[in-house]
């Protein structure tokens, strides 16, 4: 690919085609063909399907199509549900229920009861294929006695506001829920648990994915409390969590069903395709992490210094001048995590937006170098962005239009000033989860 010439004008092109690569290396439909086969239902009298999540319709309806005439019956919190199709297109034995994210609703409720109900039915010689991705622990709920909705619905929205990270939220959720924890595998005892998993948490940790629905003994009383002090918050909880959270769930059961749980997507699986997509292109392309967490705005600055200055010796002359060489190929770097926003302001914006903005400041005029910063959902926030892309020049663009950049970062406002300047990324949801993507480019 030496010989292809890569324009810094084509930027757009070029990161919006690395995205698609990246997305179509974790899509769930294909995940769920290559991770489960016949020997895994081998045996079983009757399968049942559990799952949620927003890759949750395009999990199920591969889970059913391989399954065929076996699947006995399903439950799936979505999003969103399939819409009507051809006859056969979505079995009549399974049932997706509309829900909530990122705060769960009445729908992400009466999911939760219709699985309960659903694994009511298990015998020790079925089968149970939970099918988990993210936004699972809104989707769905089924909450503690003495819990009610508008309990998680408040915990849900203190934790999201104060910046915690989403294994931390989690493990307050875990606290609350008779489906999380372990919840999920114990209502499905006795039949054997399989769990195929999209992950969205950094470092795929199964007991903070979802929460840990079928992660047995999952719970950590003390850990949801430290969350609580950490970011003082025991004060504004409702009275019932406070409750709950002081003196724990109680008694857990002796049910120990087998699980079995397969990870078959993450931010490295997409990061990765992305680099390689890059390299085909003729980017000299490098994937560095999926561990990138903290503050969003600091990610984003944090991000934007790797492309001026990556690591390893350079001339003196190059410093602060991006891959300025003339025998160096243009160069793409692929980071991967979750930022956090603790929101102080009153305006509207995402993880993502934050950190573009953030590096957009600290890429200020310099020439030839863009980046995008992704939610592989293609959802940021309360917004119907997915990030935004960013270049040199966006600051330049910003102030021409009288907008303060720094004043719109430090109110958490950062969707109108990134719409004012055609920096937005809007790709609707994409039906699939493996947390955010920042991708650089440097012609």
């Amino acid at each position: 690919m030496s010989n292809v010439v890569l324009r810094f004008d084509e930027h757009r092109a070029h990161l919006h085609a690395l995205r698609a690569a990246a997305l179509a290396a974790v899509d769930p439909a294909a995940a769920v063909r290559r991770w489960l086969t016949p020997a895994d239902w081998a045996g079983a009298e009757s399968i049942y399907v559990v799952g949620a999540g927003k890759a949750g319709t395009a999990m199920a309806l591969a889970a059913a199509e391989l399954l065929g005439g076996r699947l006995t019956a399903g439950v799936v919190a979505v999003p969103q549900a399939p819409a009507p199709g051809p006859a056969g297109a979505v079995p009549a034995s399974l049932s997706f229920i509309e829900a909530g994210h990122p705060r769960p609703t009445t729908g992400s409720l009466a999911a939760g009861r219709a699985m309960e109900a659903l694994l009511s039915r298990t015998g020790p010689r079925d089968l149970v294929l939970a099918l988990i991705s993210g936004g699972a622990s809104a989707l769905l709920e089924l909450p503690h006695p003495g819990l009610s909705l508008d309990d998680l619905r408040q915990t849900t929205e203190l934790l999201l506001r104060s910046g915690a990270a989403i294994h931390e939220i989690n493990l307050v959720r875990a606290q609350l829920s008779r489906l999380k924890g372990g919840g999920l595998a114990r209502l499905a005892y006795p039949a054997r648990v399989l769990t195929l998993i999209l992950s969205d948490v950094v470092g795929n940790s199964l007991a903070s994915i979802a929460s840990g629905p079928t992660v047995l003994d999952a719970a950590d009383p003390a850990g949801a409390l430290a969350v609580v002090e950490r970011y003082s918050l025991r004060a504004q909880l409702p009275p019932a969590v406070r409750q709950r959270l002081a003196h724990g769930t109680g008694p857990l059961g002796e049910a120990k069903p087998a699980v079995e749980h397969r990870i078959i997507g993450s931010n490295r699986v997409a990061g990765e395709a992305a680099a390689s997509a890059a390299r085909q292109m003729g980017f000299d392309a490098r994937w560095v992490a999926d561990d990138w967490q903290g503050e969003a705005r600091a990610v984003g600055a944090r991000f934007a210094r790797l492309l001026i200055a990556p690591p390893g010796p350079a001339p003196l002359a190059l410093v602060g001048r991006p891959f300025a060489h003339e025998r160096q190929p243009p160069r793409c770097w692929v980071a991967g995590g979750e930022s956090t926003v603790a929101v102080r302001g009153a305006g509207l914006g995402g993880r993502n937006q934050e950190a573009a903005l953030a590096a957009a400041l600290a890429l200020y005029m310099l020439p030839n170098v863009a980046a995008a910063m992704i939610a592989t959902d293609g959802i940021d926030g309360p917004t119907d962005a997915a990030g935004a892309i960013i270049t040199g020049s966006t600051i330049r663009r910003a102030r021409s239009l009288g907008l303060d950049p720094q004043r719109h970062l430090d109110d958490n406002n950062t969707y109108p000033l990134l719409r004012a300047v055609n920096a937005l990324l809007v790709t609707g949801p994409t039906g699939t989860n493996v947390n955010d993507l920042m991708i650089g480019v440097v012609y």
